[in-house]
């Protein structure tokens, strides 16, 4: 326990920070849990930020604050009230984003969500227009967006190395031990199954790499530990491109394919050297994230030879990166790559998921959002609810999904 207090002490301390005079922007870090560290982290190593004032529901991370000369907040109203950062990163349970989100955009406050950016479309889709109505951008963080090996494999895929995208296969297959449940028991509830924890950073790549999804076929197993979750979910998707792809997770298979084993982003997790992602099209495939391209010698043809290539990237923190774009997008220098409309849309692939799978029928993520998002808090609501306040004590501190 002293390592973690020493820990936190150490990210939230002072730095010595600026860039060539100017003065640094203030963010204020909203929910102190294990993705909030992480951000402070980030900020830590970007030299045109400091971390101005945190709010948290946690007496012992209040006390450490305190304890390095940092200001330290139990309700983001009080926060705003008192303090007028340049910048507010939320890393608190998804059934607070909305309110919150919302709170700091009338405040005319940058703001950077955590995913999920709501637990349900009708909420995401409330902060949208918000953000539009008051000209304020909205971040939401699929940081992983952000890694060079996503932006190299981009890169390739819009310059047509593999030439039209006919196919994609992702793969999310990982076995949760009991002690994950165990530790914080809402991940045993409806909507906290790896579909909406997981798999939804996985959809908002490939949204992001292969083009919108129009419409999602799925089927849902439920969870063999006996929780109100899936534990396997697979969908087949098809692409406004004419691609059709195949995406599946579990977190109660063991296996070396998904993206935490594969592309060493988090030190947390074993390296395997595999790959999540295959996409093919009409002159070559890529793998994900090894960046191996495959092509035949000659022209396409299954009787010739095939050879491949790695691409090559230098490697950066994806989370260091996201907190460099966010800095500049508060001075108004570039849009968010991440969008409050992009992350509704990525939300809307799940719910409609989901949908598919409860219906048997295929299912259009827009035809969601044109009906507001109705009906789908059921499925995708796994926090207790908030009410009207933005301090909610019994989830804050949960460790992160």
């Amino acid at each position: 326990m002293k390592d973690c207090v020493t820990g936190l002490a150490d990210l939230l301390s002072p730095q010595v920070v600026g860039m060539g005079g100017t003065a640094p922007l203030r963010l204020v870090i909203v929910g102190i849990g294990l993705i909030g560290r992480r951000h402070a982290a980030a900020i830590r190593q970007v030299d045109s930020a400091e971390i101005c004032a945190i709010v948290d529901v946690d007496d012992g991370v209040l006390a450490t604050a305190e304890s390095v000369g940092l200001r330290g907040f139990r309700d983001l109203t009080m926060m705003l009230e008192s303090v007028r950062p340049d910048g507010i990163i939320l890393s608190t349970p998804t059934n607070l984003h909305p309110a919150q989100g919302a709170a700091c955009i009338e405040a005319g406050i940058p703001v950077l969500i955590e995913k999920p950016i709501a637990d349900d479309l009708q909420a995401a889709q409330m902060l949208v227009q918000t953000s539009d109505a008051c000209h304020v951008p909205v971040m939401v963080g699929h940081h992983r967006r952000f890694n060079p090996l996503i932006q190299r494999a981009k890169a390739a895929l819009d310059s047509r190395e593999i030439g039209e995208i006919r196919t994609v296969d992702a793969k999310c297959w990982f076995y949760k031990p009991d002690d994950y449940f165990d530790n914080a028991p809402w991940r045993r509830e409806k909507g906290a199954g790896p579909l909406s924890v997981n798999l939804i950073h996985d959809i908002d790549l490939l949204r992001y790499l292969c083009g919108e999804i129009a419409a999602v076929q799925a089927k849902l197993s439920p969870s063999a530990r006996g929780y109100a979750i899936e534990d396997v979910a697979a969908a087949i998707f098809h692409f406004d491109n004419g691609a059709i792809g195949t995406i599946s997770v579990s977190d109660s298979a063991v296996s070396p394919w998904s993206w935490e084993f594969t592309a060493a982003e988090n030190p947390v997790y074993p390296v395997t050297g595999q790959s999540a992602y295959q996409i093919a099209g009409s002159c070559g495939a890529l793998s994900i994230p090894d960046l191996t391209m495959w092509r035949h010698d000659g022209r396409p043809d299954w009787w010739a030879p095939l050879s491949s290539t790695k691409l090559s990237t230098e490697l950066s923190d994806p989370l260091v990166n996201q907190m460099t774009h966010f800095c500049a997008v508060i001075r108004g220098e570039i849009s968010p790559l991440v969008s409050a409309r992009e992350g509704m849309k990525t939300l809307a692939v799940v719910a409609a998921i989901r949908e598919a799978a409860a219906t048997g029928r295929p299912v259009r993520p827009t035809d969601l959002l044109a009906a507001g998002g109705a009906g789908n808090a059921e499925n995708m609501n796994f926090n207790i609810d908030s009410g009207d306040s933005f301090v909610d004590e019994s989830a804050w501190n949960k460790t992160a999904p």
